[in-house]
């Protein structure tokens, strides 16, 4: 070895000792002859001293030392003077006085400071992505991803899961998002895809035999990206036989409990055992299925207590079968006429009419719509919402999907104008009993009149089979996401493992026994072979590790991340293709 120990490891119990150092330079500083250097790996940092009384000789050459050189230094482990202690570093009570220096390499200065104390573009920082990750703020989210990995292993090789991994080239079999092709060389106009995700093959296993199998697992979706997408990503992915729901969740609950105490111990979990919603719950108090739990404001149904009332907003809402929901937001009596129009413009961004609106301020109650309420609905819908002074109450009047998911977009909002959402608190939840189809309106991979909320292997639960024949949309599924902080980081299901029923899914889907065949014939074939009871569940790493690390985007946590647009500005990629290349493949570009 170069070093005899990282540049985070030395302390007072080193002191009088020889070490042998390597790293990066950090901050050089010349103070008047003695110069110190701060030396940084991606263990920390150790402050070393040149003395040219004691050392000329290296001395001498630390004065062409300049920032992100890579040296080796040997020298004595000295106690730092009281007034230079610095207690922010695990090693600022010390310093190392160099007796021997070995310059590694030199290093031209760098694009932007990577010390991160000075903003920087981030198309710059991912294009010089191997500097970038030099910050310690992204070496603690590589390491913080990295503890996170290994628990999540540790814990389900002790629980009786086996790692097997999938093929990352397979046949097309749309679950509902574009896939990337890659063309056959040897199979002349046949293409693999690369997989969305491993769920068939991973359901195959389970006939197989295999019985409960995990994989941390790269997957791939050729979709417009966002803050917390790329078009590949990292999933926890796992399955298991001879089990029910409730198994699951409680794996897979007690897993997260014990992995987040060991990679975020300063976090505070808010419900222990996690909170549980239905998935109609879930959107009539919340406006999502996947709610930040971290602050209340729920919503309360006004419909019955409106109906026919002078309003007309209400009113129709109610007599269109539509639904009138309130919102209650302790201490938004403070919002300005600004706020209230800025909030107002994003319920009409997601569709919504308007947003109505009574505040509760010293001066007594306002409200534009008051004087077509009336003094007593007024009073009865203040009291239904408890509204106190100081307080803001929202309300949304339409079609329930429109009603509620505007006042959720609203609900988010409040919630960053009024800081609600302490980042130190993790309030999982699981949101069941989702509908297993929906209507279909266009979607390029539906057939019929409806499509699969997941997929079409999902399984309904057993109290609603009888209603696939008369009523498809109220049946529920045996689906489950785990959520966290407003976002979904984890869904699985139970999945169908009978023949007949499968078909009956098909045949609601629109999907012909021929078309059954051509897209899933395999997994059709292996289930006539006996297929066992079986289940799983899928998380997104990346997006676990944006929210223990306190990051705005799954960019910040991930190694090699690319743009918006999908570029990988490092390498430069995607790129060109060789004219020859294409000719063996058979390709022409138009």
């Amino acid at each position: 070895m170069l070093r005899t120990h990282t540049c985070n490891e030395l302390s007072k119990a080193h002191i009088d000792s020889t070490v042998t150092l390597t790293g990066w330079v950090n901050v050089r500083r010349d103070h008047g002859g003695i110069i110190f250097i701060d030396l940084r790996d991606r263990f920390g940092l150790t402050q070393i001293k040149f003395d040219p009384t004691s050392n000329p000789e290296a001395h001498k050459k630390a004065e062409a030392i300049r920032s992100e050189w890579v040296l080796k230094v040997t020298g004595t482990v000295i106690a730092r003077p009281e007034s230079m202690i610095n207690p922010k570093l695990a090693t600022g009570e010390i310093e190392v006085a160099v007796s021997g220096l070995e310059i590694l390499n030199t290093a031209i200065t760098p694009p932007f400071d990577i010390t991160g104390e000075q903003p920087v573009n981030e198309e710059v920082r991912m294009k010089y992505r191997y500097l970038d990750l030099r910050n310690p703020r992204m070496t603690k989210n590589i390491v913080a991803r990295h503890t996170f990995i290994t628990k999540v292993r540790e814990y389900l090789n002790a629980k009786g899961f086996l790692d097997i991994e999938t093929p990352a080239l397979i046949k097309g079999t749309p679950e509902g998002a574009r896939e990337f092709i890659v063309p056959s060389r040897q199979n002349e106009g046949k293409f693999y895809v690369l997989p969305q995700s491993p769920q068939q093959l991973k359901q195959m296993l389970m006939v197989a035999g295999m019985d409960r199998y995990y994989q941390i697992v790269k997957c791939f979706r050729d979709e417009d990206q966002r803050g917390d997408r790329q078009p590949e990503f990292t999933q926890i992915d796992m399955e298991l036989s001879f089990i029910e729901q409730e198994d699951i969740l409680n794996i897979n609950e007690e897993m997260m409990t014990q992995v987040v105490a060991a990679v975020a111990p300063h976090k505070k979990m808010l419900f222990s055992p996690f909170k549980r919603l239905t998935y109609a719950d879930a959107m009539n108090m919340y406006g999502s299925d996947k709610p930040d739990l971290r602050y209340d404001l729920a919503f309360v149904d006004l419909t019955k207590l409106v109906d026919g009332c002078g309003f007309s907003v209400f009113a129709d809402a109610v007599k269109n079968s539509g639904v009138v929901k309130a919102m209650r937001v302790p201490g938004g009596a403070s919002f300005s006429r600004k706020d209230i129009d800025e909030l107002t413009a994003l319920a009409r961004n997601h569709h919504a009419k308007g947003l109505a609106y009574i505040t509760h301020k010293e001066d007594g109650l306002s409200s534009p719509i008051m004087k077509f309420l009336g003094d007593d609905l007024t009073s009865r819908i203040t009291q239904a919402v408890g509204l106190q002074q100081g307080d803001i109450v929202f309300f949304a009047a339409d079609e329930f999907d429109t009603a509620v998911e505007s006042l959720g977009q609203v609900r988010k909002d409040v919630a960053k104008r009024l800081k609600l959402a302490d980042e130190n608190v993790l309030a999982f939840a699981w949101v069941v009993d989702f509908p297993l189809f929906k209507a279909n309106k266009g979607d390029e991979h539906g057939y019929g009149k409806v499509a699969a909320v997941h997929h079409p292997f999902t399984r309904p639960l057993n109290e609603d089979i009888t209603l696939l024949e008369t009523n498809p949309l109220a049946v529920r599924s045996n689906a489950y996401d785990m959520v966290l902080n407003g976002y979904e980081i984890g869904g699985g299901s139970m999945r169908i493992h009978e023949q007949d029923l499968q078909k009956k899914i098909f045949t609601i889907l629109g999907v012909s026994d021929e078309e059954a065949q051509l897209r899933f014939g395999h997994m059709l074939s292996a289930f006539e072979y006996g297929a066992p009871p079986h289940g799983g569940l899928a998380y997104g790493l990346d997006r676990i590790m944006m929210i223990l690390q306190d990051e705005p985007s799954i960019r910040e946590v991930m190694a090699f991340p690319k743009t918006g647009d999908g570029r990988d500005l490092m390498l430069d990629a995607p790129g060109d293709i060789d004219p020859k290349q294409l000719k063996e493949l058979k390709i022409s570009i138009k």
